[in-house]
């Protein structure tokens, strides 16, 4: 292999990313784990007086903000960031410090001394849209009384594993036996970096708890789901399931 030759394949990708056109969003989760008492709300108030107005002014969003009703991570808040291209991830920090509102209404927050911590710890977690949908659908008056969002993350033993379950939502039907089942997605998500990898993680909407035990009955009782469940190409791709249920802040954009 000659020099140039050499170098093309070096630096030629090893997974297929979608490109900087494509339609395919990518979607930023911040997890914060949270102080119990005064300081409780400081995560909270510091996205809705300061970071959602600089999101919307860098053209990045829609933004969720969420707190946990039922989960094993309370107290804590989930952060939601669409974004359009993979460029907006990567400079979305460094474009929030050059913003002179951002910096000077969130001092408090930004810089909370040691003594003083606004938050325990944040995880963060990147996916990229599954090709079946490729952009989140924010759910109608997010913020109505009663509404709630179902945040699940289906683990695999192995990444081969975990991309058959992904097929099966894609080119399967899972996605669209969802919709008519009345299980209505928000996001589909393969997550590219996080913990618990390889995980693919979706969100639900729900006009309340009673309306998600009725869509989920009606999905397992659906024949085209039996179907689907067992066609063997699909078997043992799932190891483990978390699902929690979330809150839209008053403020959330989703």
């Amino acid at each position: 292999m000659n020099r140039r030759n050499f170098l093309a394949a070096a630096t030629a990708p090893l997974v297929s990313v979608p490109s900087r056109t494509s339609e395919r969003q990518y979607l930023e989760v911040i997890i914060y784990h949270l102080h119990v008492g005064e300081r409780r709300d400081r995560v909270a108030d510091f996205y809705r007086d300061v970071a959602l107005g600089a999101y919307e002014r860098l053209g990045i969003g829609p933004v969720g903000v969420f707190t946990v009703m039922y989960g094993p991570t309370a107290p804590s808040l989930y952060v939601l960031i669409a974004h359009d291209t993979i460029a907006s991830v990567l400079s979305a920090e460094s474009r929030l410090r050059r913003d002179e509102a951002y910096r000077q209404d969130g001092a408090p927050f930004l810089g909370a001394p040691l003594s003083d911590p606004a938050y325990i710890r944040q995880e963060r977690q990147l996916m990229v849209a599954f090709a079946g949908m490729p952009r989140l659908e924010a759910p109608r008056d997010a913020a109505d009384d009663g509404r709630i969002l179902e945040w699940r993350v289906y683990e695999s033993h192995s990444v081969q594993a975990g991309q058959k379950k992904i097929e099966m939502f894609n080119e399967g039907g899972e996605i669209a036996i969802f919709r008519k089942t009345g299980l209505t997605p928000v996001f589909f998500g393969e997550t590219l970096f996080g913990h618990a990898m390889p995980n693919l993680t979706y969100m639900l909407a729900f006009d309340s708890l009673a309306a998600r035990d009725a869509a989920w009955q009606r999905f397992l009782d659906d024949p085209d789901w039996h179907a689907l469940r067992d066609d063997p190409q699909y078997a043992d791709t799932v190891s483990n399931i978390t699902g929690i249920i979330l809150r839209p802040t008053a403020f959330s954009q989703i």
